[in-house]
């Protein structure tokens, strides 16, 4: 793979080491040199600035290990976007591996007081190359979303020191799980190095998702005390088990916030150039992110940072692919969204990122942020629509059978432009309930975060079957495992990758919270002595059905060729007034397949019933059998049930 010169951090050569780090308004850079534990202040270098506005110098007799900063000289006028303050250490932009994590402290936001003693010192690394090889991710693929943290925390068979980090995903027993469930990918939420929201620390909270970055390449120290080594090996030992790793990164801003945030980092090195600033008010920063400030992804630097950031991951930790939170940012200009854009073209075209996997979140909150549908080939989108759809299907909501079709089509609505589904399907995410919150509380039950539950979604499409949140009826709560199934099943029936955040396999609740990224504790902690044996068996049995039938690794769309039947109970075509009858809630699916297993033709029959009474079905022609049991298939839909059956 060849090698792309950056324009930024520490290259080693044979007698020392190169800084280079690129300000375009700064009047000067210091390169600060501390000893080994990062405590003392050793040595500083003046940087030379080039006709590019790169600031270089080497350093003779520095190598692998080497603890350092920037200090940063300019004008103080925030009213005009200049920022530069000599009294911060600045995070090299460019930094690899940090000494220790970010911690929030008034005294990041105020003028001319010394943070020398607060903000992480940089390390001079030097970075083995990755085995690298095909991304694992197949069409219509089964992702599972992963917060490192929470899902590690309180296994009890990793040892104690190892868990909440990187390390533990690659400890036998989650392989285990995750091979069990039938997991093709998981996607890690955010371990690069991220500081707390300014509010959080009154509270005595933390924030435990890591959606406030500050450097773009350095692992957080608390989640990856390894660094990229320590990522590297626990993604060579899923591939080995067959199971791909994707990153959620997050570009679209950092945890400098607004304008009475911290001094961290890009702020202090160039303001001006790094963040997107309201046309003509460069002492006004756009917040088209919900957090104070937006990344200038279309400048050429940070074009070149986000792109270099990439190969990092790839060349260096051997990683499958990214998913890129409110990704509408890396396409916005001066003039809004452009899927045309320099920033996504130049991710695309690569040479080290052109066959990785890229996944969009596809809005954020600026002027015309909601782009599903809009993002260019490869990508994959996360589809909310999907999410509601199949949620108010299950609620009972009129008018949603002819949406639930749509949607298990592959969402062509969306899509139909790039003449294939790149959907994203899932039920819940990390932002929102749970699955099994989703089926128990029809209101959100953040006061945990000190908010007087205003924060969060309020439109959920959530019920609770009877009584809200937790309780000991044991009719309700099979109740609860009986719809998380049915929303499990409809999930694996759709076309298009499918993605479940952790835990949603095993009855996970975070206590009603539908927005838990600052409860760093047993709220968001996986408690693995009270995982759902019969929902985990439930959904391996589910991604075994998708590896099995070939119709679910296909992107195309149904042509109505008979490659599809929808069937009303009496097995023949729906008629129009039975898409939407509210006396009919049961849905019929026939799908034409290839079965890997036998290496024939074949169609499997989906049947979906909502309503709250069995109910008959007779499927056409004879030999169904259900997939799961073998039994042969008696005419009996359960109340708020799913069954697969394939044909004899």
């Amino acid at each position: 793979m060849a090698k792309t010169a950056i324009q930024g951090g520490v290259t080693l050569t044979a007698d020392g080491a190169d800084f280079a780090v690129w300000s375009h308004h700064a009047e000067r850079i210091e390169l600060c040199l501390f000893d080994a534990e990062g405590k003392k202040e050793t040595a500083r270098h003046r940087l030379v600035r080039g006709r590019d506005d790169i600031h270089r110098i080497s350093v003779p007799a520095l190598g692998a290990g080497a603890r350092y900063g920037y200090r940063a000289w300019g004008a103080y006028d925030p009213d005009n976007g200049s920022w530069f303050d000599s009294s911060k250490l600045l995070v090299d932009p460019y930094a690899r591996e940090l000494d220790r994590p970010f911690r929030h402290d008034a005294r990041l936001s105020m003028f001319g007081v010394d943070t020398a003693d607060l903000v992480p010192r940089a390390i001079v690394t030097r970075d083995p190359l990755a085995k690298i090889g095909r991304p694992i991710l197949p069409p219509g693929g089964f992702v599972y979303e992963v917060a490192v943290k929470p899902f590690t925390m309180l296994h009890p068979a990793i040892p104690e020191k190892q868990r909440g980090t990187v390390a533990a995903l690659a400890h036998p027993s989650i392989v285990a799980h995750l091979k069990k469930i039938g997991v093709d990918a998981i996607e890690l939420m955010p371990i690069t190095a991220w500081i707390d929201e300014r509010h959080l620390p009154p509270l005595g909270l933390t924030n435990g998702w890591g959606y406030n970055p500050v450097a773009f390449m350095a692992l957080d120290p608390r989640l990856c005390p390894g660094g990229i080594r320590e990522l590297r090996e626990t993604v060579a030992t899923l591939h080995q088990a067959g199971i791909g790793t994707i990153l959620d990164l997050v570009f679209n801003h950092t945890g400098e916030s607004d304008r009475f945030g911290a001094t961290l980092s890009m702020r202090g090195i160039d303001n001006r150039s790094y963040y997107r600033h309201v046309h003509g008010e460069p002492g006004h920063l756009v917040n088209d992110t919900g957090t104070g400030n937006t990344v200038a992804c279309d400048h050429p630097y940070v074009r070149r940072l986000i792109v270099d950031t990439l190969r990092h991951f790839v060349v260096h930790a051997g990683i499958d692919g990214f998913r890129f939170d409110l990704a509408p940012v890396l396409g916005r200009t001066e003039g809004g969204f452009d899927a045309k854009g320099e920033t996504l073209k130049a991710m695309i075209s690569d040479e080290a990122l052109k066959d990785r996997i890229l996944i969009a979140e596809p809005w954020d909150i600026g002027p015309g942020g909601y782009q599903l549908g809009n993002f260019p080939e490869p990508f994959l989108e996360w589809n909310d629509r999907a999410r509601d759809d199949m949620r108010r299907y299950w609620r009972g909501d009129q008018w949603t059978t002819g949406a639930l079709a749509t949607r298990l089509s592959g969402s062509s609505d969306i899509f139909e432009r790039s003449g294939r589904s790149r959907t994203v399907n899932f039920l819940a995410a990390h932002d929102g309930f749970t699955l099994m919150d989703l089926v128990s509380n029809e209101h959100k039950h953040n006061e945990a975060n000190g908010e007087q539950n205003r924060d969060g979604h309020g439109e959920n499409f959530s019920w609770n079957n009877g009584v809200e949140g937790e309780t000991e009826d044991a009719a309700i709560n099979e109740n609860r495992r009986r719809d998380a199934a049915a929303l499990i099943s409809t999930l694996f029936a759709s076309r298009g990758t499918v993605m479940l955040t952790m835990g949603d396999e095993a009855g996970r609740s975070q206590r009603g919270n539908n927005n838990a990224y600052c409860q760093d504790n047993v709220i968001t902690w996986f408690d693995w002595s009270k995982i759902d044996k019969v929902l985990v068996e439930h959904t391996a049995i589910l991604a075994a059905l998708r590896k099995r039938f070939a119709v679910f690794s296909e992107t195309s769309f149904f042509a109505g060729n008979g490659d599809v039947e929808w069937l009303s109970t009496s097995g023949k075509p729906m008629e129009v007034g039975d898409w939407e009858n509210p006396g009919n809630p049961v849905l019929g699916m026939v799908l034409k397949t290839l079965d890997r297993q036998t290496d024939r033709d074949t169609r499997i029959a989906i049947l979906f019933n909502r309503g709250h009474e069995q109910a008959s079905f007779a499927l056409p022609g004879w030999g169904w059998r259900h997939f799961a049991s073998r039994e042969l298939w008696n005419q009996v839909l359960p109340a708020r049930s799913v069954r697969f059956c394939i044909e004899e």
